[in-house]
């Protein structure tokens, strides 16, 4: 549910009162939980994926596929991996890598991982790779100027650098 803090008071019994202003009819789950203790998490609200960013990514992918003569899923897949702030590496057991590098990469086309030996006897590191679709939007603003310095290198026309900007900005935050 989307809304926005209006107040902040503190009542006669010392607590904070904050003043919630939310879109939406809440009536029906209010009467509901009037009395009870409930759960509150409060976070700045995101907008949902750009469209215009993520058909941006496709376009340029697209083009250096083509320039390079890979498939779109290919520099897709390689252009998430250089990506920072994507990945998580982990120490696993050996037997236990392939189940778990199988479960990550079954979550979308971009969701990758790849291992790498540890120091511990019977461990690999895994390296895994997060899904643009999960992507915040410093996240995306990465992948898409990694994409776009990608399309420069191979004299692949982009879009204007304030075109870029807008893309990238329609993941900001509300």
């Amino acid at each position: 549910m989307k809304g926005r803090l209006t107040d902040l008071s503190i009542g006669m019994n010392g607590k904070q009162r904050v003043t919630v202003e939310i879109d939406g009819d809440f009536r029906e789950n209010y009467d509901a939980l009037k009395d009870a203790y409930v759960r509150i998490d409060i976070k700045k609200h995101r907008k949902g994926r750009s469209l215009d960013a993520n058909a941006y990514a496709w376009v340029l992918i697209d083009k250096i596929a083509g320039e390079l003569s890979l498939t779109k899923l290919e520099v897709y897949r390689n252009a998430i991996r250089n990506v920072g702030g994507v990945s998580e590496t982990i120490c696993v057991k050996e037997n236990a890598a392939a189940k778990l590098m199988g479960a990550w990469c079954s979550r979308g086309i971009g969701w990758q991982a790849e291992t790498m030996p540890s120091k511990i006897n019977g461990c690999v590191n895994v390296t895994l790779y997060y899904g643009s679709s999960v992507y915040d939007s410093k996240q995306m603003s990465l992948l898409i100027d990694c994409l776009v310095a990608d399309a420069k290198d191979l004299g692949i026309e982009t879009a204007t650098e304030e075109q870029i900007e807008r893309y990238k900005d329609e993941w900001a935050v509300l």
